[in-house]
């Protein structure tokens, strides 16, 4: 028994090494640490439901099985977030990991005039590249956050920013994408990501995020 636990843990450290694709350097990817915990969970499962005699085959089955399952979500996340990174190189877009999540971080200078809802004229070609991209990844979802500048009072900025969400899901929408992937909220003026006492600082504020989280 130890000595099969000690193969399986070699064999999710083993699935935990790969390639990383933007450097061509040996490490850890997000899909092989999914595939590695993956390994772990199943193991775990198989040695707590499988009768005595049938234990380590049943740690090996878990094993394998759960890394299949974890590292699919990870290598699926992995494509979505090159495909992105490819398609929106140069405009000014964020691409952000977290974990298996994406988060693309768009700025004033490409989304909203002050005190406006109406999609920018550079905007459009922004959301058409994300749209092509979330087409061919289905099975994930899309959350719109909208946020403003601290011009003006609270109310008005917490509605500002959820016409500014809505404009951007409604696009989204029409583009192609099935409106009920596409959540839409605002935040206001609550979550800064710059200082509001500059116009540069205004204008990040005055931003659009797009958090893509995998369907499980």
């Amino acid at each position: 028994m130890r000595r099969l636990g000690i193969a399986v843990l070699a064999f999710s450290l083993s699935a935990c090494t790969t390639l990383d694709p933007y450097t061509g350097e040996k490490g850890v990817g997000n899909s092989a640490k999914g595939a590695g915990i993956g390994a772990i969970a199943g193991a775990a499962i198989g040695a707590a439901t499988a009768s005595k005699n049938d234990r380590d085959k049943a740690i090996l089955t878990g094993a394998a099985l759960g890394a299949a399952a974890g590292g699919g979500i990870g290598y699926y996340m992995d494509k979505q977030e090159k495909a992105l990174r490819d398609k929106l190189a140069g405009s000014g877009v964020q691409v952000q990991r977290e974990g298996d999540n994406l988060r693309l971080i768009m700025p004033g200078n490409i989304t909203f005039q002050t005190d406006s809802a109406q999609i920018r004229g550079n905007f459009y070609d922004v959301l058409d590249s994300v749209s092509l991209v979330l087409k061919e990844f289905k099975d994930t979802s899309i959350l719109v956050a909208g946020h403003t500048d601290s011009v003006g009072n609270d109310n008005y900025n917490q509605g500002l920013s959820e016409r500014r969400a809505y404009s951007v899901k409604n696009y989204l929408s029409s583009a192609g994408i099935p409106s009920g992937r596409v959540q839409a909220v605002g935040f206001g003026e609550r979550h800064p990501v710059a200082s509001n006492s500059t116009d540069a600082g205004r204008e990040q504020n005055r931003r659009v995020e797009l958090e893509l989280e995998p369907l499980r």
